[in-house]
């Protein structure tokens, strides 16, 4: 069960999902310190899903906005149809 999901990360403002982030990566950072440190820990899946929960928030914000991308689909559309006239 993932901590946050995709849904709920695209919902949150960009500080907030910064905020988020740190949390995030200062409990991964604990609990890796712990394992190293030879201590057992509560739940190990934690870890792996703190990993893919961060991975997440890092692939919402690198996120080209919606208009961009929409804007480059159109054109390289534009593109291709004048492609196929010119090959008529």
């Amino acid at each position: 069960m993932p901590i946050l999901r995709i849904k709920e990360i695209r919902k949150m403002s960009s500080e907030d999902r910064g905020k988020r982030l740190s949390e995030l990566q200062t409990e991964l950072v604990r609990l890796k310190t712990m394992i190293k440190a030879g201590g057992a820990i509560e739940n190990p899946a934690r870890v792996s899903e703190l990993r893919k929960t961060i991975a997440r928030i890092l692939t919402v914000e690198n996120e080209p906005p919606l208009s961009t991308t929409k804007e480059r689909a159109r054109s390289k559309l534009s593109k291709i149809r004048k492609n196929r006239k010119k090959q008529i």
